[in-house]
């Protein structure tokens, strides 16, 4: 169970990073585009709505990538914050579907519990 436990926080960490820089690009595309246009209006219109799309995934994937990162080191706190992030991902056919079906079997194992001491025990 180490093995999925370090594969799990693994595809966490990429898949959330990999939505930040999504979240970039489109910000830096969307700024661009009105740039491109030369129109005063355009330009501020585009900035505020993909800086505010760009901030949202932005804002959205911190929590995967921080959880990842923290399942990685085997801390209690992680397990709990990507069982929650594993249940909001289920309506997300078909990848997060997988992935949160995936992270609910990995983190409801009783080998995955003695991995990752709660605090009481640590």
């Amino acid at each position: 169970m180490d093995k999925h436990i370090t594969i799990l926080g693994t595809i966490y960490i990429v898949w959330n990073a990999m939505t930040i820089g999504a979240g970039m690009l489109i910000s830096l595309v969307l700024l661009g585009g009105g740039l491109i246009a030369g129109d005063d209006e355009a330009f501020l219109i585009t900035s505020v709505v993909g800086l505010s799309v760009g901030s949202f995934m932005i804002l959205l994937a911190l929590p995967g990538v921080i959880g990842g990162i923290g399942l990685l080191h085997r801390r209690n706190w992680a397990r709990i914050l990507l069982i929650i992030l594993g249940i909001l991902n289920l309506p997300g056919f078909p990848f997060g579907t997988a992935l949160g079906i995936y992270t609910l079997w990995v983190l409801f194992q009783d080998e995955t519990l003695c991995l990752l001491p709660s605090p009481a025990t640590a």
